[in-house]
Formats: C-alpha cells, sequence, structure tokens
C-alpha cells in the first residue's frame, strides 16, 4: 500500500507542470496610478489557459477600461493577447474579473502582465518568477 502511495504522489509530481505548482504562491501585485488601483494576481498557470484575476479600485474616476484589449503576456520574447475577460462590464468605481490566455510555452522562468489603460503614458507592470 506505501509503496502504491510512494508510486502515486512521483507520478503527480512530473505530471503537474513546474509553474501549475507554483502558480498558487505566486502572490498578487498591486500598482496605484492616476487615482486607480488595480491589483493582478496568477490564478491558473496550468494547462493550455492561463488566467489572472484583476481587481480595479478608484474613488475618482468611471473604470471604462476593456481588459481584453489593454493587457498583454509576456515572457523570453514571447507574447500573447488575452482569449478573453470574464467578469463586470465596464463603468462603476470597483471592478473584478478573469483574465484567460492561451499559454506559453515551453514554461517561461519569468513572466509579465502588461496594462495599458487609457489616459496612462506607459503600462502597467506586474512581474512574477515561475522557476
Amino acid at each position: 500500500m506505501r509503496r502504491g502511495l510512494i508510486t502515486l504522489l512521483a507520478c503527480l509530481a512530473v505530471a503537474v507542470p513546474p509553474a501549475a505548482a507554483t502558480a498558487g504562491a505566486l502572490p498578487a501585485q498591486s500598482s496605484s496610478a492616476a487615482g486607480v488601483t488595480v491589483k493582478a494576481t496568477p490564478r491558473t498557470l496550468a494547462g493550455p489557459v492561463w488566467e489572472f484575476e484583476l481587481v480595479f479600485d478608484t474613488h475618482t474616476q468611471d473604470l471604462k477600461d476593456d481588459p481584453a484589449n489593454a493587457a498583454s503576456l509576456h515572457a523570453g520574447g514571447a507574447s500573447a493577447v488575452p482569449l478573453a475577460w470574464q467578469g463586470d462590464p465596464p463603468g462603476g468605481h470597483h471592478r473584478k474579473g478573469v483574465l484567460r490566455f492561451k499559454a506559453l510555452m515551453p514554461v517561461p522562468a519569468a513572466l509579465e502582465l502588461r496594462l495599458q489603460r487609457a489616459g496612462e503614458a506607459s503600462p502597467r507592470v506586474f512581474r512574477w518568477q515561475l522557476k
């Protein structure tokens, strides 16, 4: 029984890609500028689709961002645009949702999520080490 359990655990360790093992351990990151705070959290970095949760917060303007058109994922010279945004629609002072990207393969050592908000000179940049 014990040998079977050890074999099963060893198989699971091999089957889970390195990014999947670290996705839950990657911290949320925040960026505050122009009266808006954006918090980005990797949710899933396994399989063919990677997910990032975004939370927008402000008390000074309506949040009309279209994250599906404003975001991009970058790693080791490769980049990807979002497949979809699933979350709150434009408007209001608080928005939350999930950006989905086609996975970058092979799994990179580091990852960068860029968010270019309308009216801001440079993109918000969120970086994580995966390996």
